[in-house]
């Protein structure tokens, strides 16, 4: 079993100062980046009059290049690439995380399972087990592509 990354700890002030307000509403009051562009597209019969809605923020979603993702808030290594596939979903999916990288608690509602970061606690997303995709877990981590940053092969071994 892999250790569990170190600890960070900030104070909210000190996260607003490092955070974009747009990473700091999604990282640490665990909100969810836009992503009508994607799911109007994928599923027009359900929004058929969301036509005109804007393009998501998931500028991650259909990105393939080789390389980490690492916690946009403390730069934690959470996935590789090699572990991204196309969900279809709208934002950037992953079928396992590095191990320690990310913990799983219940939503309070029960229904989904948030995933956040072992070592700042920054909520990535959600994971979602059983829907079927030809992945080696079958399971699908849901990430806000605001929640991680990406770093090149070349520069993840340098």
């Amino acid at each position: 079993m892999a250790a569990a990354p170190a600890s960070v700890q900030k104070s909210e002030e000190e996260w607003r100062a490092i955070l974009s307000p747009e990473q700091f509403h999604i990282l640490r009051q665990k909100g969810t980046e836009s992503v009508l562009y994607s799911i109007n597209f994928s599923f027009p019969s359900i929004f058929p009059d969301k036509i005109n809605w804007p393009r998501g923020t998931g500028h991650y979603d259909k990105f393939y290049d080789d390389g980490i993702y690492n916690c946009a808030g403390c730069e934690t290594p959470l996935y590789k690439s090699t572990t991204k596939f196309n969900s279809g979903c709208g934002w950037p999916a992953f079928f396992e995380g590095l191990p320690g990288a990310i913990n799983r608690s219940p939503d309070p509602d029960g229904r989904r399972t948030e995933i956040t970061c072992a070592a700042c606690g920054g909520h990535l997303g959600h994971v979602f087990k059983g829907e079927g995709h030809p992945v080696p877990t079958d399971e699908r981590h849901c990430v806000n592509s605001v929640s991680v940053k990406f770093v090149p092969v070349l520069a993840a071994s340098e």
